[in-house]
């Protein structure tokens, strides 16, 4: 069996990497990565997890602890967040300043000593513009903006924190605006800062949804949130959901100078959820006076009507009586050849009439017995009547015979037949 060196305790090991490393890499280096892992102890101290992964597959590919010592993260920390808009938190990603150490009991671990907020800023945008360009080449960013904004927006389904200002802001300003109109807003709650905001707004939304004909618009407000978490508004889920949303969405996250993607595909921005207020009740206030408008409208133009049908039944009126005597002047010139020809013609017809007259009067006094008895024609009676035939006579009957100028009477002896 050979013989064994006197063996090293683990200790003794681990203090001759750490002397290799300090030797070895004396310098600060600056390294990019991203945070997994982030916690503030109550010393002031932060420790962090820095990952890299593949830019193909994803997979972790190296890993280590890092310390951020209280006197640096006390200053650190409120650069970064001025700086970036951002919390240090998991996620990001980094370029970080730091010294390699290693130390016995813990091991391998960074010792940072600054970071370089623009790195982190650059990858951020970065980010945002791949959202925003999958949006776009998707062809949902203008869906949201293209819906018809309601004429009455009077039912709004709102989304934010039970507890944030923002959202109490949001309701005095709407139910105590001074012209009296009427809204009905209902809160479908919502993280609106840390790790849940995006999921919230999407269940919220999902709830929303499932009574669509009760809402005319939907709201999303933070008002109270930090700016520096503005970053869980740039998702591509949650603006997918947004864009594609089918009642317009206005937004007042509370923050003036940046514009996260949910701004973006929102039908409309607003700064604050007061704003968002004003631009409902604006909205009200438009179709509000559009009636009063159209309502003056109308009253003016019957009363323009009724004033030109005054003026015109009086002009009527004016000219009525010489009207009247034109029309019967003309009447009565056209009634002139009537009455003539009228007149001619019946005094044509009353000739006829007694021409017709005078031949009726002919042929009756022709007819008459006393013509015809001046004839020579005479008139037997028996008995008062006139004798038609020989044998209405016998011998021996008293006769009265009537001619021209008288009548005798005379016995019957003998009829011939």
């Amino acid at each position: 069996m050979n013989s064994i060196e006197e063996p090293l305790t683990l200790y003794a090991l681990n203090n001759m990497v750490r002397g290799a490393v300090s030797e070895g890499m004396p310098s600060r280096y600056w390294v990019t990565g991203e945070l997994s892992e982030v916690r503030e102890a109550s010393n002031g101290h932060c420790y962090i997890e820095l990952v890299q992964r593949d830019e193909v597959t994803d997979e972790l590919v190296a890993k280590a602890r890092g310390t951020v010592w209280s006197r640096v993260y006390t200053l650190l920390r409120p650069y970064f967040l001025e700086q970036t808009g951002q919390p240090f938190a998991p996620g990001l990603k980094v370029l970080l300043q730091v010294s390699v150490g290693f130390h016995e009991l813990y091991g391998y671990a960074l010792d940072v000593c600054d970071i370089e907020p623009a790195y982190t800023i650059g990858d951020m945008a970065r980010r945002r513009m791949l959202v925003i360009k999958r949006l776009t080449d998707e062809g949902v960013i203008d869906l949201n903006k293209e819906l018809p904004f309601p004429l009455l927006p009077q039912r709004v389904a709102v989304i934010s924190s039970s507890t944030a200002a923002g959202y109490g802001d949001f309701c005095d300003q709407l139910l105590g605006n001074r012209y009296g109109f009427v809204f009905y807003p209902h809160l479908f709650p919502s993280p609106m800062q840390g790790g849940g905001v995006e999921q919230g707004i999407i269940d919220a939304l999902d709830r929303i949804a499932q009574n669509l004909d009760m809402w005319d618009v939907v709201v999303i407000i933070r008002g109270g949130g930090a700016t520096s978490e503005l970053s869980c508004f740039d998702t591509y889920d949650l603006a997918n959901n947004c864009a594609q949303f089918p009642l317009p969405i206005i937004t007042g996250i509370g923050h003036q100078r940046d514009e996260s993607v949910l701004d973006i595909v929102a039908h409309t921005r607003a700064k604050t959820p007061t704003a968002v207020a004003e631009l409902l009740i604006h909205s009200m206030l438009e179709q509000s006076a559009f009636v009063d408008n159209a309502r003056l409208s109308v009253a003016n133009a019957v009363r323009a009507r009724v004033d030109t049908e005054k003026q015109r039944a009086a002009a009527f009126a004016s000219r009525m009586p010489v009207c009247t005597t034109l029309c019967l002047q003309n009447s009565r010139m056209r009634l002139q050849p009537l009455v003539q020809r009228l007149s001619s013609a019946t005094e044509i017809y009353l000739k006829e009439q007694r021409h017709r007259l005078d031949m009726i009067k002919e042929k009756t006094e022709a007819a008459s017995p006393q013509h015809i008895l001046a004839l020579g024609y005479s008139i037997t009676r028996v008995n008062g009547k006139a004798v038609r035939s020989i044998s209405e006579v016998v011998p021996g009957d008293e006769v009265t015979t009537v001619v021209a100028g008288g009548e005798f009477t005379s016995t019957v002896k003998d009829k011939l037949q």
